[in-house]
């Protein structure tokens, strides 16, 4: 046996590099504050648009074991309760007994077995973040004392430290969808918000707050807590600015930067601050789900520097997955009993923790996230994933409609253990539209009439799944 480590590289590298094509020789690994020596024969490197990791990089620096069989080329991983066991050049691993996806099956180079961040992420984690400015990686574990639940650890967040950081509201991540700017909360808080001009702008001032750990997984962050979230497609809102206002109290400010005067709305529920640009009144809109309607989340997978699977003649699944999404969208919109959310509307990055925030925070229905597959270049068709029992039945009505829409080989309804379909408690599937590795899937997903069919078909299902007449 040999002892694990480092394990959530995956999620920040999977998300932050996948199109590179090279062994990450730049960037830095900082696990509990302390950095960790990569061997220059044995880094991390991206793979295929996926992030894999030598055992002996990772094998020293946690308590994981790891056990390594060279007759059967297996990997066996394991912590606590958890244990996970893959096989060299195979998709499908077993977690605590049951089988589940890999993003990327594990591998052998140079006589190193490299495995799949992503996934041991996923099912192990670890607090990350990433510092773009200097490439750095940060891995903290569950016992560092780095802190967690309500308030913001020592040097973490803003300045100072100890009894200063106490009581303290984290702001986790935030999103810009169909006019709304939403901040995710660890708890509740009562934003201060106005405009002012010169030029026109939206300020929102969130008193006695803290940037989490993990919002500089989903946004730009630099050492004097200063970021900015470019918005396109919206002519109203050019950026939305953010830093540490002020440390007495520690306050965060966002200015919503406009290109003109516009009316606005406040809904502060615990967990979620949300400002709506399409209220001109001024006055309080109705809260979402609070009106009798179904409330339906739509999730485009990856996004800006995180472009999910590359497809054969270089089609990104970012592109499909933003574009399916919004068709869906419109289509909800002229449902009087659906109101539709979606985690992103444009080209930007979400983490996973917080897509699933959006949902749990506006209390979700149903939770769809839209992805295309990659895999071997004969491999093709659609497919359906779920993770807990609640959404066995989204996932097989989904399922019916995505087969039909698509028109493309049925690979069925799978179950996986995948962030967003296991952390979010209503039911929640995941969509794999057809294959970007596959040169006939490619040349489908990427058409105006494939997109639309199936979007009406996820729409259909939605409906049905919901009793919508």
């Amino acid at each position: 046996m040999k002892k694990f480590g480092f394990l959530v590289l995956l999620f920040v590298f999977g998300l932050v590099f996948p199109g590179y094509s090279h062994a990450a020789t730049d960037t830095k690994i900082i696990l509990d504050g302390k950095e960790i020596v990569q061997p220059s024969d044995t880094k991390a490197e991206i793979i295929n648009s996926k992030v894999m990791v030598p055992i002996r990089v990772v094998s020293e620096n946690l308590g994981y074991s790891v056990e390594w069989k060279q007759q059967t080329q297996t990997v066996t991983i394991s912590k606590d309760n958890t244990a996970m066991q893959m096989i060299v050049g195979q998709k499908t691993a077993t977690v605590n007994g049951s089988n589940v996806n890999l993003d990327a099956p594990p591998l052998v180079k140079n006589g190193t077995t490299l495995v799949p961040l992503r996934f041991i992420g996923e099912e192990m984690g670890l607090k990350v973040g990433w510092n773009n400015t200097t490439k750095t990686v940060t891995l903290v574990t569950q016992n560092s004392g780095s802190g967690n639940g309500t308030t913001t650890p020592p040097n973490s967040g803003n300045e100072g430290g100890g009894s200063d950081q106490e009581g303290l509201v984290l702001v986790n991540g935030i999103s810009f969808s169909d006019n709304r700017f939403m901040i995710a909360t660890s708890g509740s808080t009562k934003p201060n918000v106005f405009t002012m001009t010169g030029p026109d702008r939206i300020v929102i001032d969130l008193p006695n707050t803290a940037f989490a750990d993990s919002f500089s997984e989903g946004q730009a962050l630099d050492s004097n807590q200063n970021g900015q979230l470019v918005v396109s497609g919206y002519p109203d809102v050019s950026k939305i600015r953010y830093s540490l206002y002020s440390n007495s109290p520690s306050t965060i400010r966002f200015v919503i930067d406009l290109s003109s005067s516009k009316g606005y709305s406040v809904q502060n529920d615990s967990g979620l601050v949300m400002i709506n640009l399409d209220n001109q009144s001024g006055t309080p809109a109705p809260p979402v789900g609070n009106n009798g309607k179904k409330v339906v989340v739509i999730d485009a997978g990856h996004g800006d520097q995180d472009p999910g699977a590359i497809g054969v003649t270089g089609k990104r699944e970012k592109d499909f997955n933003l574009a399916m999404a919004l068709k869906v969208e419109a289509l909800l919109k002229k449902e009087s009993k659906i109101d539709v959310v979606l985690t992103r509307s444009d080209d930007t990055f979400l983490a996973l923790k917080e897509r699933v925030k959006i949902a749990q925070d506006i209390k979700a229905d149903i939770f769809i996230s839209i992805h295309a597959n990659s895999g071997p270049a004969a491999a093709n068709g659609v497919e359906t994933f779920y993770t807990r029992s609640n959404s066995k039945a989204l996932a097989t009505v989904m399922h019916k409609y995505l087969l039909q829409s698509s028109g493309l080989k049925d690979r069925g309804v799978k179950t996986a253990s995948l962030h967003v379909t296991r952390e979010t408690t209503m039911p929640a599937v995941l969509l794999e539209g057809g294959f970007l590795s596959n040169k006939s899937d490619e040349a489908a997903l990427f058409t105006e009439s494939f997109q639309s069919s199936v979007a009406k078909g996820i729409v259909a299902g939605i409906k049905e799944y919901l009793g919508i007449k």
